[in-house]
C-alpha cells in the first residue's frame, strides 16, 4: 500500500455521493501515463466517453503514433449484471497518481487499481478483494488498432498464449494481454460490438460511437486474503505479472519525484500545500522522451506533450512549461535534454512548433510556424542556466544562439523580422497564425494578429536583454545585443494606449489601425524579467485586466464588453475554434497575471491566493490535473484538455517563484 507522502492521503477522493451518480462520475475523468506519450485514461463511471478513453493507448514512436490497443476489460461479478458499474461503487481515490476504485456488494468489498510502468507501453490492472467472497470474476477484453482520434475498423487475429492471448493486427505489431492467474478463453469468433456510446464526442460535434473487438474473457475466483490479480496489457510479449512489485515501482517512482522537488526547493516544499506536491506528480505526465535524428539509442532527446488526451509535443508549449514541469521539480537534467532536443531541429532562426504524427515524415516549413517559440527557448534557457548554476548549455548553444538572432534580425520565414524603425519585431504573412492564440478552422486564422504583437515583443525584449546576458558568461562582447535590447524597450512605449490605459494589443497592423481590444497578452511586459512599462502603467494594466479578464480559473481572452467575446466553448470545431481566443478562459495565464500582482503590490499572500482555487480544480474535472481552458461566463465549466501542461506549469512556476520571493527567475 502507497504511504500517501505526496500529502493528506488522498488528496483526491469520492464517495458514492459523486461515485454512484452516473452524470457526475462520468464528469471526472482519471489519467495515467508512461513518460513516452502512451497513457490509460477512463471516467470514474468506468463508462467511456471519448474517443480517446482505454486502458492501453502505446506511444508506439515515443512520444507520437499513439495507438488505441485495449478499450476496456468489461467487469462481471458472479454473474450480476451491474458489474462494476456506477452502482457498486462506494469509492474513489487517487494514490499519488494511481486510480483505485471500491466496489460493493452487500459485505463483500473489492479493490481495483490502474496504472502504467513507467517508459513501457504497459498497463496494468489489479484486482483484490479487501473482505468476503469467494466470488467469481470474469473480465472481457476489447481491443482495438486505431489512432485514438478515430479510424477504420483493423483486421485482428487473437491467439492464445500460456498466461493470456495476443492480438495480431494486420500488418503492424502484436500486443498481448497476460494475467498472474486464472483461466483465458477466446471469443469464438471473436465479436465486433458496435454503437458504444461517446458522449462527450457528442458534445464536441464528433462521432458520437466506437466500437472494439471482444478478444477473449480471463475468468478467476478471488478469496480473502488471496494476492490481488492483475491484468497486463502491453506491446512487450514477455512483460512481467507481478502485479504487486509493478505497483511498488511505479509508486517508487513518484516518491523519487517528490525526493527531487523536494531537494531542488528546500526551503519551500515543507510547507508547501498538498496541492502543490500533487501538481508536482501530475507534473511528470507531460515529460516525455523523444528520439534525436541520428543519435545513438541511448541519447534520446526528450520534449513535453502539451495536454491530454489529444496533443502532441509542440515547441511553444514545450518552452513556456518547462520552467514550471523540470525546474520547479528538480529535473534540471531533463530540461536540459529537452533544450538540445529543439536547439537540434532549428531551422531559418526557428525552432519548430510541431512535430509529424509519425517518425518518418520530415519536418517542412509549416512546421516552424511560430513567432513566439523561439523566443521562449531563450527564456526558457535563461531559467536552466539560473536553476542549475552552470554556463555549459550556454556555451554549448551560443553560437546557434547568434544564428538565430540574426534570422530575426535578416527577417525569416512567415515574414518575422526585426523593424529598424523602432527595433520591435514584426510577423504574418498571408492566413498564417503566428502566435499563441493560433485557431485556425480550414484557411482562415481567427485571430491572425498580424503586426507586432504586445507580448511577442515582451519576449523579443528579453531574449535579446538575455543574450546581452549570455556574451557576459562567454566572455563575448554584449553592446550589440544591449543596445538592441534597449532601442527596442524604448520602441515599446509605442504599445501604450492612454486613452484606455492599458497596452494595444497590437499595433502596426495591416488595417492601419492598432487592435486595442483587452486581451492578457500585454501581463507579459509585466511578468518577464525586467518590466517594460512604467510602474503607473503595468498598475493601470494590471487592474483592468483583474477587472475584465480575471476569473478564478484563469483569465478571459478576451474583454466580455467586446462585440466578439464568446463566453461559451463547445459545439463543432467550427464553434469551438471561434471562442478558442475570444473569451475563453485560459488557465495557463495564472501564472503571469500573479507574478505581475507581486512584482506591481509586492504582497505574497494575495498574489498566491489568485492561484489556490486551482486546488479545488484537481478534483473537479482531469483528477489530479489542470484543464487547459473553461468557460468564459460563470460558473467557467472545464473544457478542452483535461491535462494540459502550460496549465500545470504556470501554476506550479508562479507558486514557486512568488512564494521564494522572486516574481520571474532574472533572464540575464
Amino acid at each position: 500500500m502507497w504511504n500517501g507522502s505526496a500529502g493528506p492521503w488522498p488528496l483526491i477522493s469520492f464517495g458514492s455521493e459523486i461515485c454512484g451518480d452516473p452524470r457526475l462520475a462520468a464528469g471526472r475523468e482519471w489519467l495515467v501515463t508512461n513518460g513516452l506519450g502512451g497513457y490509460a485514461m477512463g471516467t470514474v463511471s468506468g463508462a467511456p466517453s471519448r474517443s480517446y478513453h482505454g486502458l492501453l493507448i502505446a506511444a508506439l514512436s515515443p512520444p507520437v503514433e499513439r495507438t488505441l490497443l485495449v478499450s476496456q476489460l468489461q467487469e462481471s461479478v458472479d454473474g450480476d449484471p451491474d458489474g462494476c458499474g456506477p452502482l457498486r461503487i462506494v469509492s474513489f481515490a487517487l494514490e499519488g497518481t494511481v486510480p483505485r476504485w471500491r466496489f460493493a456488494w452487500g459485505e463483500t468489498l473489492l479493490e481495483k487499481r490502474i496504472w502504467m510502468a513507467q517508459g513501457a507501453n504497459t498497463t496494468h490492472v489489479s484486482y483484490r478483494l479487501v473482505r468476503g467472497g469467494p466470488f467469481q470474476l470474469r473480465l472481457t477484453a476489447c481491443v482495438q488498432h486505431r489512432s485514438p482520434h478515430g479510424g477504420e475498423r483493423p483486421e485482428l487475429t487473437v491467439a492464445p498464449l500460456p498466461r493470456g492471448v495476443e492480438v495480431r493486427p494486420l500488418a503492424a505489431a502484436p500486443f498481448v494481454l497476460l494475467s498472474d492467474r486464472g483461466h483465458w478463453c477466446l471469443e469464438e469468433p471473436p465479436v465486433w460490438v458496435e454503437g458504444v456510446p461517446l458522449a462527450a464526442e457528442a458534445e464536441r460535434g464528433l462521432a458520437s460511437t466506437a466500437e472494439h473487438l471482444r478478444a477473449a474473457t480471463l475468468t478467476v475466483t478471488l478469496n480473502d486474503p488471496q494476492p490481488a490479480v492483475t491484468v497486463v496489457a502491453s506491446t512487450r510479449r514477455d512483460t512481467g505479472t507481478d502485479g504487486d512489485r509493478a505497483l511498488a515501482e511505479r509508486h517508487g517512482h513518484e516518491e523519487a519525484l517528490l525526493r527531487c522537488w523536494r531537494a531542488a526547493q528546500p526551503a519551500l516544499a515543507p510547507a508547501a500545500p498538498a496541492w502543490i506536491r500533487q501538481l508536482v506528480l501530475a507534473a511528470d505526465a507531460f515529460v516525455v522522451e523523444r528520439s534525436l535524428d541520428g543519435a545513438p539509442g541511448d541519447r534520446l532527446g526528450a520534449s513535453l506533450i502539451a495536454g491530454y488526451p489529444w496533443f502532441n509535443d509542440w515547441g511553444r508549449d514545450t518552452m513556456i512549461s518547462l520552467a514550471g514541469l523540470t525546474l520547479a521539480t528538480g529535473r534540471c537534467d531533463r530540461a536540459e535534454r529537452i533544450l538540445r532536443t529543439y536547439a537540434a531541429r532549428v531551422s531559418h532562426g526557428l525552432i519548430p512548433n510541431s512535430f509529424p504524427d509519425r517518425p518518418d515524415q520530415p519536418l517542412d516549413r509549416r512546421a516552424f510556424n511560430t513567432v513566439d517559440a523561439t523566443l521562449w527557448f531563450f527564456q526558457a534557457l535563461a531559467e536552466h542556466r539560473a536553476a542549475s548554476g552552470s554556463d555549459a548549455l550556454v556555451r554549448e548553444l551560443f553560437s546557434q544562439l547568434e544564428t538565430i538572432l540574426d534570422h530575426h534580425l535578416a527577417g525569416t520565414w512567415f515574414g518575422i523580422r526585426m523593424d529598424p524603425a523602432d527595433g520591435l519585431l514584426a510577423a504574418g504573412e498571408g492566413e498564417t497564425q503566428l502566435t499563441w492564440m493560433d485557431a485556425k478552422p480550414g484557411d482562415r486564422a481567427i485571430t491572425p494578429r498580424h503586426g507586432k504583437p504586445v507580448e511577442v515583443n515582451a519576449l523579443w525584449v528579453n531574449a535579446l536583454r538575455s543574450m546581452a546576458g549570455f556574451c557576459r558568461l562567454t566572455g563575448a562582447d554584449p553592446g550589440c545585443w544591449q543596445a538592441l535590447a534597449e532601442r527596442a524597450a524604448a520602441g515599446y512605449q509605442r504599445f501604450w494606449n492612454p486613452e484606455q490605459g492599458c497596452c494595444f494589443d497590437v499595433i502596426d497592423c495591416p488595417s492601419g489601425r492598432p487592435d486595442d481590444r483587452l486581451r492578457p497578452n500585454q501581463l507579459l511586459a509585466l511578468s518577464l524579467s525586467e518590466p517594460l512599462l512604467s510602474p503607473a502603467q503595468a498598475a493601470s494594466v494590471l487592474a483592468l485586466c483583474g477587472q475584465r479578464l480575471l476569473t478564478r480559473h484563469g483569465l478571459r481572452t478576451l474583454d466580455p464588453a467586446d462585440p466578439d467575446y464568446w463566453g461559451h466553448y463547445g459545439g463543432d470545431a467550427q464553434e469551438r475554434d471561434g471562442a478558442y481566443h475570444q473569451g475563453t478562459v485560459w488557465a495557463w495565464w495564472l501564472g503571469p497575471f500573479a507574478r505581475a500582482h507581486f512584482r506591481v503590490h509586492g504582497d505574497a499572500a494575495l498574489a498566491l491566493s489568485f492561484l489556490e482555487p486551482m486546488a479545488d480544480h484537481l478534483g473537479a474535472a482531469g483528477l489530479g490535473s489542470l484543464s487547459e481552458i473553461f468557460d468564459g461566463d460563470a460558473p467557467h465549466a472545464p473544457r478542452g484538455c483535461i491535462a494540459q501542461a502550460w496549465s500545470v506549469a504556470e501554476v506550479l512556476a508562479a507558486w514557486t517563484a512568488i512564494s521564494g520571493g522572486t516574481p520571474r527567475v532574472p533572464g540575464h
